[in-house]
């Protein structure tokens, strides 16, 4: 398999780091591609130019993290990083929707900041997403209980978005004020998966 990829991207990281708390990781390629630029490579195999893009053995391909995730979930025989079913799946699903919300409006906020002319930047836009934001993480803090422990797709989620804000800077110092959020934060980021997909800011 051929995982098409961008360093920075939290998305791609995210299935990065389920492919070696899976034991996949060996078994994918990375190809590093910029969606910005539409190179042919990536839109014949995903026609929205955008990372990560998953090209299976006979060519056929998967995009979106949480497909992608999905389907390498299924090619492991250890603990699944999904559960198949009862309020526990639904409660990692719900993670990893909320994680990925919190990335849509951190990526949105550094493509304001860094690719639009600053006489165009929208500063209602900007404080509705950083506010979005806030709100994610206050929730986090209150239900810091609920994920202490695990090491799922929604708990990788998680840490993975929280690195990215370290990254972009998009809320400023996110841990005043969520002690909690913080100290666990700490302690995810140095599983050996985490270490290996990480990007200096």
């Amino acid at each position: 398999m051929q995982l098409r990829y961008s360093p920075t991207s939290p998305f791609v990281r995210k299935v990065a780091v389920l492919l070696h708390e899976t034991g996949l990781a060996d078994g994918v390629v990375l190809q590093t591609v910029d969606g910005w630029s539409e190179p042919e490579q990536l839109t014949d195999d995903n026609p929205l130019s955008m990372v990560p893009t998953l090209v299976l053995g006979d060519g056929r391909t998967l995009y979106d993290s949480p497909v992608i995730c999905e389907y390498l979930d299924r090619l492991h025989d250890g603990t699944p990083m999904i559960p198949a079913d009862g309020d526990v799946r639904w409660q990692v699903l719900r993670e990893q929707a909320l994680a990925d919300g919190i990335l849509d409006c951190a990526v949105l906020i550094f493509v304001e900041l860094q690719r639009r002319p600053e006489e165009l930047r929208w500063d209602w836009w900007l404080e509705l997403k950083r506010r979005a934001i806030t709100r994610s993480l206050d929730w986090l803090e209150r239900e810091l209980a609920a994920f202490e422990g695990r090491v799922d797709l929604g708990t990788v989620s998680i840490g993975v978005a929280l690195g990215y804000l370290d990254l972009r800077g998009a809320v400023g110092e996110w841990r005043t004020g969520r002690p909690g959020l913080a100290t666990w934060y700490a302690d995810f980021a140095q599983r050996p998966s985490m270490i290996a997909t990480a990007v200096s800011p």
